[in-house]
């Protein structure tokens, strides 16, 4: 049997996107009411989530480009 905490991190992305089944979303939900530590991880793996849309929502300046450019290493 799989630990509890390893399930959650198993699902922990597909619980994210949104993806499981309902009775999958009750599990995971249930276990992240009692694990502080999973509940810490999810947080995380949710904001994370948010800082990237919003980053690749809002243009990057010309300076910046040229500035990642200039970091570019040839193949």
């Amino acid at each position: 049997m799989l630990d509890p905490c390893d399930k959650c991190e198993e699902v922990m992305q597909p619980f994210l996107d949104g993806t499981l089944s309902d009775a999958e979303v009750a599990e995971a939900q249930r276990h992240l009411e009692r694990c502080s530590w999973c509940a810490k991880r999810y947080r995380f793996e949710d904001r994370l989530r948010h800082y990237v849309r919003v980053a690749v929502s809002e243009p990057m300046s010309a300076e910046l480009k040229a500035r990642l450019a200039a970091l570019r290493t040839p193949l």
